[in-house]
């Protein structure tokens, strides 16, 4: 390939295109646009050198290393660029440039961001990033996404100048861009970006704007975001912070807080984002736990190999809800029911991303989150209160059965019949969830076939995974997780036959945001009281003022006032006339 080529950041060319294809207004010539670019991307990084400073730029004093590509970012560069390509496949019956150039552009700084080699570019793409996306929330139309929009790009604009803050405070402390991993949360910039990517990846209490724009986003927009933003804050994370106590515990309540909402949501596209909370959160503790060299690098592996494959099955699943909803026009658990009749290949579709991401056996979600396991527990030999994380992270693991695995198939297919009889899902989304659910498949199969199968994706980890000291398909991690499901789905069958379940039912879930955005309110209605009064006092006053100036005035320079009367008048006379003599004196003096 030529050695320009070998140059270009592949994001760079996703971008590009996504810009063009915001101007070709001919369908055909958009889709080829948005189809070609992902493949050509894909190329691009298949053919590039590992460890190198592909291309490297002197702006402003400081030398941006702006195409790196190493055995980390590879894996999670991979899995946005094949996110790139069947959300394109996805979006192909419809005709948005606006939504298809968002979709590329947004794809590519991602993309673009993940194979920055210093602070300053992954900033840029960083902010990048939550411009471009913002689109696909407006794209809807809605009232609801309008609003959902603003708050969205303010909290993501909010994790940018937190993380420009950082990278400023580390710069001006060491004189050095590189993204060497932090050591302490004490080190300057240290704590300011480690919030900004923590913004990004949803932490708890800085989640909400996850479930509230994913939900509110387009039908091809939802799919797209679920792919970049938090996977992007989980390879900074991993790239930036690993090895960091803090995030084992973040990690952990991350994935079991989203459970108990996600039980209780009727809007199916909110129950897949507190579903994407949890799964998030196993990569996030699993980054707590691994350290590059030093550490547990078996756990950095688990955070790279459960980010490829949620892409996958994360993004079937917001396939099949999102072709439900084109069809339906709801998402909501207590509108639907029964349309396996009518759209079975969607119901089959998102039934193996139900499994994937519950991980069952034979499906990718089985071989990523295991090593995840695996690697607390062999930390749980050395401290105890690794016991509880490991205890934590199987109550999550149930848990993800039970609103992903059980509850999203089951109350949009078959539950109560809603009577709704519709076509199947247009043939191009059925094609992409085709090739996601073929993608969940195969990747989590043993490796009959050298080359396919697991070990293929074990093959891209960071780190490399020796067979004699990991393998999935043990009888232990077999026999463990079967339990875990099968009592899993004995719990919610239970619990339905017994109507101890929670009915689906229209209605609004308050969460932590609730406080903030309530106090905001009542705030800024206050600010509003106040400058209305203070606005309407000042008018008054102003009022006062203005008619006691003018009384002043009148008495003074009107015909009757005090001004025109004789003795005055002959008084200023006589005044303006001394004056007049004591100004030439003094011209007369100093000549």
């Amino acid at each position: 390939m030529p050695l320009l080529l070998t140059q270009i950041n592949p994001g760079w060319l996703l971008v590009v295109a996504g810009l063009l294809a915001m101007l070709v207004s001919v369908k055909a010539l958009r889709q080829a646009i948005t189809l070609l670019a992902p493949m050509g991307a894909i190329l691009l990084l298949a053919t590039a050198q590992h460890g190198v400073d592909h291309l490297s730029q002197d702006m402003l004093g400081l030398t941006l290393s702006l195409y790196r590509v190493d055995s980390l970012n590879f894996i999670f560069g991979l899995a946005f660029l094949l996110a790139a390509l069947l959300n394109a496949v996805y979006a192909l019956h419809t005709d948005d440039r606006m939504q298809d150039g968002a979709a590329l552009v947004y794809s590519g700084c991602a993309v673009a961001a993940t194979f920055a080699g210093d602070l300053m570019t992954l900033f840029i793409f960083w902010e990048l990033t939550a411009v471009a996306s913002v689109f696909l929330v407006l794209q809807a139309g809605t009232r609801a996404a309008y609003f959902a929009s603003l708050r969205y790009l303010a909290v993501q604009v909010l994790s940018g100048l937190l993380l420009l803050a950082g990278i400023a405070a580390a710069w001006k402390a060491t004189g050095s861009l590189s993204l060497a991993a932090f050591t302490s949360l004490d080190q300057p910039g240290a704590l300011a970006i480690f919030i900004a990517l923590g913004i990004k990846a949803a932490f708890p209490f800085l989640h909400n704007w996850l479930q509230d724009s994913y939900a509110k986003a387009t039908v091809v927009g939802a799919v797209v975001l679920s792919a970049f933003t938090t996977k992007l804050a989980v390879y900074a994370f991993a790239r930036i912070f690993p090895g960091h106590d803090e995030l084992i515990w973040i990690g952990a309540a991350m994935t079991v807080f989203p459970v108990f909402f996600a039980v209780i949501e009727n809007d199916l596209r909110r129950v897949l984002a507190y579903s994407l909370n949890n799964q998030v959160g196993f990569m996030i503790c699993a980054i707590g736990v691994g350290a590059a060299g030093a550490g547990n690098a078996l756990a950095l592996n688990g955070a790279a190999a459960h980010a490829f494959v949620h892409i996958l099955y994360k993004a079937l699943l917001f396939m099949s809800v999102g072709a439900v909803l084109y069809r339906t026009g709801t998402a909501k658990a207590s509108e639907l029911g029964g349309l396996y009749r009518s759209m079975p290949w969607t119901a089959l579709f998102c039934i193996i991303g139900g499994l994937s991401i519950s991980a069952f056996p034979l499906f990718s979600g089985f071989i990523a989150k295991s090593i995840t396991m695996s690697a607390v527990a062999a930390e749980g030999t050395a401290d105890p209160a690794m016991v509880i994380v490991w205890f934590l992270l199987l109550f999550a693991s149930a848990g993800v059965l039970e609103h992903s695995g059980i509850k999203v198939p089951f109350t949009a297919f078959f539950g109560r019949d809603s009577g709704r009889r519709v076509k199947e899902a247009p043939f191009n989304m059925l094609l992409a969830m085709g090739m996601a659910a073929f993608l969940c498949i195969v990747v989590g199969l043993p490796a009959i076939v050298p080359g396919f199968g697991y070990q293929w994706l074990y093959g891209l980890l960071p780190y490399p995974i020796e067979a004699a000291s990991y393998r999935p398909f043990t009888l232990g991690h077999i026999l463990t997780q079967l339990q875990l499901l099968v009592l899993a789905a004995f719990a919610f069958m239970l619990f339905k036959r017994l109507r101890l379940y929670p009915t689906e039912k229209a209605g609004t879930i308050l969460d932590t945001d609730w406080f903030y955005r309530r106090a905001g309110f009542e705030a800024v209605r206050w600010i509003d009281a106040v400058w209305t009064k203070a606005v309407s006092v000042g008018a008054q006053a102003a009022s006062w003022a203005g008619r006691l100036a003018q009384g002043q005035l009148v008495a003074g320079f009107s015909p009757r006032g005090a001004l025109s009367r004789s003795g005055r008048a002959g008084g200023m006379a006589v005044w303006t006339a001394v004056l007049l003599a004591g100004v030439l004196l003094v011209a007369f003096l100093s000549g």
